[in-house]
């Protein structure tokens, strides 16, 4: 498996891509390498890479309701599959409801 980084600079598009255009492409290499050949996963792999790839963004949200709901229906009805659109929709509510966003918008910046 080629490392995410190296995959990166192989996107000739990308070579003076922004911050942001990079982070949204690590996202989507991460989930097309972990994908099934259709580019989807199982809730089961959905989960686990939550777990190994995002844990900064879940720690400490085991007790929230929101969390809970979402990652009980990651359980539930396993033989469907998450596609990449509702992957992001997964990360982006997993992220609004994170800790870690509130020490993000807390990081001073230098102009």
């Amino acid at each position: 498996s080629i490392p995410i980084a190296k995959q990166l600079a192989s996107i000739k598009a990308l070579g003076k891509g922004s911050d942001l255009e990079k982070g949204f492409a690590t996202v989507a290499l991460v989930y097309n390498n972990s994908a099934d050949p259709e580019g989807k996963l199982s809730k089961a792999e959905t989960k686990s890479l939550l777990q190994t790839q995002f844990g900064g963004f879940i720690q400490g949200q085991e007790n929230k309701p929101k969390y809970q709901e979402i990652i009980s229906a990651l359980d539930e009805e396993s033989e469907n599959k998450i596609d990449f659109e509702d992957f992001m929709i997964l990360l982006v509510s997993l992220t609004l409801m994170s800790d870690l966003l509130q020490e993000i918008k807390n990081v001073k910046t230098t102009k």
